[in-house]
């Protein structure tokens, strides 16, 4: 009787310990950007040199075509969520200011 109650107890635990080992995938989400590439970029650029630098924005304002928004989100299977934002201002098709999560490059205002 005595083996009864303490396999019995032991056996309904068993499939609830795997719970904690189910495998969660990442989710990244955006345009996933670096500092190098961001530090390449330079006042004047036209927003062609800047797509070919960073892709396509992630968000385009459908008011303002010259601000461009890049978002990137990541969201690992476990741990904290990951997000910047870069926010870029053009006139003219001349890159004028970088702002958001990322600083502006040393170089930023030398231009071309």
């Amino acid at each position: 009787m005595q083996l009864k109650t303490l396999i019995l107890p032991i056996m309904l635990t068993l499939p609830l310990m795997g719970c904690g080992l189910v495998y969660k995938i990442d989710i990244p989400q955006g345009n996933y950007i670096e500092a190098k590439q961001v530090d390449q970029l330079r006042r004047g650029m036209t927003q062609e040199q800047v797509r070919f630098l960073l892709g396509n924005p992630m968000s385009l304002d459908s008011f303002n075509h010259d601000r461009w928004v890049y978002m990137f989100y990541f969201k690992p299977g476990r741990g904290a969520v990951e997000q910047k934002q870069l926010v870029l201002e053009f006139s003219n098709d001349a890159l004028l200011t970088v702002s958001g999560d990322f600083a502006a490059p040393v170089n930023f205002d030398q231009g071309l």
